[in-house]
């Protein structure tokens, strides 16, 4: 699998704010949208694309479009606050959405929710979670885009632990993963050491 970290001063500044116990829940979506489009700026660094014409106010030129937009599947509810920032990074990129829940005593994936085209093989996929622990929510959502014939899947996680990036090694070795951050492992509760949280408790409150 090929797993990159963004060692850029800029992200690891949003880390940080994002790490801090302290950082409210407005300071810590605005953290998340900026991280979010550092992200997917590099995720997207060798997206194909195809020349077009267009005219400036002095003379034609040419100019580049991606030439496969991809399909944003944000995984909720954590992944909605990094949805926004992707699709403003590319606006003809449609959004499909997977619903995970956390069973607190299993530490195991509920799902309660999939949108999604019937038919991906010709269509590049971003996944967008900010936290990979377990890796049992995007192993489900890969699941789910391979089952729709997915060939091209890149995964966006702010932080990640190396059990969850060995849970989706084996269920989608071909997977591309962007994060910020590879973290130490996971607690007695599953949860990111150092970590960030709950990062969907932190960007809306508790559930």
């Amino acid at each position: 699998m090929d797993v990159r970290v963004v060692d850029h001063p800029l992200a690891a500044a949003r880390l940080t704010t994002l790490r801090d116990a302290a950082t409210d829940n407005a300071a810590f979506r605005a953290a998340l949208r900026d991280l979010t489009l550092m992200l997917v700026y590099e995720a997207t660094r060798d997206a194909a694309t195809e020349e077009i014409s267009v005219r400036t106010p002095l003379a034609e030129t040419t100019g580049y479009r991606l030439a496969r937009p991809p399909l944003l599947v944000p995984v909720l509810r954590a992944g909605l606050g990094m949805v926004d920032q992707a699709h403003a990074l590319i606006p003809e990129a449609r959004v499909g959405f997977v619903g995970v829940a956390r069973d607190e005593e299993t530490h195991q994936p509920t799902p309660y929710l999939e949108s999604l085209p019937d038919d991906l093989s010709t269509q590049p996929v971003i996944v967008l979670d900010p936290m990979l622990a377990t890796g049992g929510s995007m192993a489900h959502t890969i699941k789910l885009l391979q089952a729709r014939n997915v060939v091209d899947v890149t995964a966006i996680c702010v932080v990640v632990a190396p059990e969850g990036l060995a849970a989706l090694e084996a269920v989608a070795p071909s997977t591309r993963l962007y994060t910020a951050t590879i973290d130490e492992g996971l607690n007695e509760v599953a949860y990111i050491v150092p970590g960030l949280g709950d990062a969907g408790d932190r960007q809306f409150g508790p559930r």
